[in-house]
């Protein structure tokens, strides 16, 4: 079962006021403006990655993150369980197109011949998930940039979770090296209930594979820290783990 971001974020905040009922609320900070789309690469020649299993092993483990991390399982990769059925959804995102924001690739442009997430918790409610997609070579560089065009539509939004909290949403800019065959990076504020937690993300196409790279908590993430696991990321597609 995949869930939405603007759920999955609500979520998290809701951690994070019930461990830190005391603190003095927050107002949502601001963000600058995205620049425009960072073009795709004019030709995409490797062929893309067709088994799932393979493009999971491609993927950050524990051993790449800052200490402190642990893997979530999936319930049903990893434990075996039934997908979740889908029930009735009380959330609500306004404009409605947001709630593809940080939605998995594979959701937000159909087509992937296969797709994987990695998704790690770590001390302090903060947590790095990478989700990947592989794509046909025609379609790797449609899918970078949908994922880009949706971002600029959603630079400011707002909803509620499946409980009737209100949460507000910002999107701006992010400084960060290039990386990959072309990339983009991001910054998300959500805001609940005087909380804010900071989401940093980088839009990563190696090849025909599309990767995102998201790290969240109360505080950003060191940046010297992001970029080092983005280039970790990197390497690892270009240049699969010997086993």
């Amino acid at each position: 079962m995949r869930v939405a971001h603007s759920v999955a974020v609500c979520a998290a905040v809701s951690v994070v006021l019930v461990g830190c009922s005391d603190d003095k609320a927050t107002p949502l900070q601001t963000v600058d403006s995205l620049g425009e789309v960072v073009a795709a690469p004019t030709a995409i020649t490797a062929p893309p990655i067709t088994d799932a299993a393979a493009l999971r092993a491609l993927l950050l483990t524990r051993a790449d993150l800052p200490p402190g991390f642990s893997p979530l399982a999936d319930p049903t990769i990893d434990l075996g369980l039934p997908p979740a059925p889908d029930g009735p959804d009380k959330a609500r995102t306004d404009p409605a197109q947001c709630s593809a924001v940080l939605e998995p690739l594979a959701v937000q442009r159909t087509g992937a011949t296969t797709d994987g997430a990695a998704r790690f918790a770590g001390p302090d409610f903060t947590s790095i998930d990478v989700d990947a997609a592989s794509y046909s070579t025609d379609a790797a560089a449609d899918a970078f940039t949908r994922v880009q065009q949706t971002l600029r539509e959603c630079a400011s939004y707002s909803g509620t979770d499946a409980d009737g909290v209100a949460v507000d949403y910002r999107i701006g800019a992010l400084d960060q090296p290039t990386s990959g065959d072309a990339s983009t990076a991001f910054r998300i504020l959500t805001e609940s209930d005087g909380i804010t937690l900071t989401t940093d993300a980088v839009l990563t196409i190696v090849g025909s594979t599309v990767v995102q790279l998201t790290a969240s908590g109360q505080e950003p993430i060191d940046p010297t820290v992001l970029t080092g696991l983005v280039a970790r990321q990197v390497d690892r597609l270009r240049t699969p783990p010997q086993t």
